[in-house]
């Protein structure tokens, strides 16, 4: 999962796209990167570890020139957490110069970067993404046009793209449309980004979503729709609305917020929780849903969990040892709140349950007398190859205990999921368009024999990541 942005025709291009990543930092912690192109096709560019707001000061941002501009902030889901895996991919080839941003996974990453590398490809890196660079670079195709569409009809997976070619732009979104892209524009620039909340920051009103299978070319100002990608059965992720994009993002056709909203009623009228005295949330990607719940079941919300919004999310964080870390600094209880009272807690999904149990004994060591858990979603149980980095089922809790050996583990009076069928009706006006196969396993695609293989770790381990 990552944000990407895309300015075109902007004197300012490189302060956009730095203000659109700031608004998509959600969206990965580990890396960040800018990529410029000035009206004489030379390209400026720049990549860091870390925050967008560590990667670019001020006195980065004043050697970026050109109008347009492309960036990315990373959190790996294919590839190890070091800067060779940083983004945008910039490179020279027959056609001039390519940067590349990718939010998505390559199901068929591993075969493509075998026959590749059997062929004589050099990789500078372990990502996926760099397969789309060498298939682009290897067309024979008579113009970077063809090119990209070339290397996409070899490519299968999760693909939300915004390329440069020298000075023109292109954004295209796979024929499932897991992940969202949107159309906004600043004037007469246009900007393409993976949230609606990206345009907002800079000042850019929503032209609009780009549907799946759109190729979009951008050369100044002008926008022109090229010819689709071949049609596949949609599949917007449902986990991007009920977890991973911001609240105030507008994604997919749907108010965020107001889909978690609706998670939240439908989880009150699944499992109520007659007697309790509060509900609250896990802040803060379940605040909405745990006003759902209240506005549903009548329980008087709390804030009785404050998070040090100073520390990053631990979902996304790539080391275990950190995540752990973390949920210990991130939180604290509301005591005042909790003493001596039955509580809800809401939360937007449980994948290992590590930080759920934590959370718990915080809340009971604040004097809760009763734990009701509920969970504004299915139970997890498989993983997920589109980009969320959930590789292994043996991770996944809920795919190796009950809900009531769950319950026992996190130390909770009662727990209680939102049921598979609840989630995809109670927020969005179309659920057959969504995946939900880490929910189901209901894949829309043929899946990896070997999951391990799509990190192209050549001898070493990686650290274990995703959900807590």
């Amino acid at each position: 999962m990552c944000g990407i942005i895309g300015v075109s025709n902007h004197p300012d291009a490189a302060r956009l796209a730095y203000l659109g990543l700031y608004a998509l930092q959600h969206r990965g912690q580990e890396a960040a990167g800018i990529v410029t192109v000035d009206d004489a096709g030379v390209v400026h560019t720049h990549r860091g570890m870390g925050l967008v707001s560590d990667v670019f000061s001020e006195g980065v941002l004043d050697v970026f020139h050109g109008a347009t501009a492309v960036g990315h902030t990373r959190y790996s889901t294919a590839g190890s957490s070091v800067l060779d895996n940083a983004q945008p991919v910039l490179v020279r080839f027959r056609g001039g110069t390519l940067a590349l941003a990718h939010n998505g996974n390559l199901t068929n990453a591993a075969e493509l970067r075998r026959e590749l590398e059997d062929q004589g490809a050099i990789f500078s890196s372990t990502a996926d993404s760099e397969i789309l660079v060498h298939l682009i670079a290897r067309s024979r195709a008579p113009d970077p046009e063809a090119q990209i569409r070339d290397a996409l009809q070899r490519v299968e997976g999760a693909y939300s793209l915004i390329l440069t070619v020298n000075r023109q732009l292109y954004a295209v979104v796979d024929p499932r449309g897991f992940r969202p892209l949107l159309l906004g524009k600043v004037g007469h620039a246009p900007v393409v980004a993976s949230e609606s909340c990206a345009l907002d920051i800079v000042g850019a009103h929503t032209v609009c979503e780009l549907e799946p299978g759109t190729v979009l070319r951008i050369d100044g100002e002008t926008i022109e729709y090229l010819d689709p990608l071949p049609p596949r059965p949609p599949a917007r992720c449902v986990f991007e609305l009920v977890y991973f994009s911001r609240p105030d993002s507008f994604i997919f056709g749907e108010s965020v917020d107001q889909f978690r909203r609706g998670l939240g009623r439908q989880l009150a009228r699944e499992h109520p929780a007659p007697g309790a005295d509060c509900v609250f949330s896990v802040p803060d990607s379940s605040n909405s849903a745990a006003l759902g719940f209240s506005e549903e079941s009548g329980i008087p919300l709390e804030h009785a969990l404050i998070r040090n919004h100073y520390v990053g999310r631990t979902f996304i964080h790539p080391v275990q040892a950190g995540r752990d870390t973390k949920v210990r600094i991130k939180y604290n209880a509301v005591r005042e709140v909790l003493s001596g009272r039955s509580v809800v807690v809401v939360d937007d999904s449980i994948v290992r349950g590590t930080t759920s149990r934590g959370l718990v004994e915080m809340i009971r060591r604040a004097g809760a007398r009763e734990v009701h858990f509920r969970v504004a979603s299915a139970p997890i149980t498989h993983p997920c190859y589109y980009g969320i980095d959930t590789p292994d089922r043996a991770e996944l809790i809920a795919a190796t205990h009950s809900v009531e050996e769950i319950r026992a583990h996190l130390g909770v009076d009662s727990l209680g999921y939102l049921s598979l069928e609840g989630m995809l009706q109670a927020g969005s006006r179309d659920p057959a368009r969504l995946c939900h196969a880490c929910f189901s396993g209901d894949y829309p695609t043929p899946v990896p024999a070997d999951a391990a293989k799509l990190r192209f770790e050549a001898g070493r381990a990686r650290s274990p990541k995703g959900l807590a």
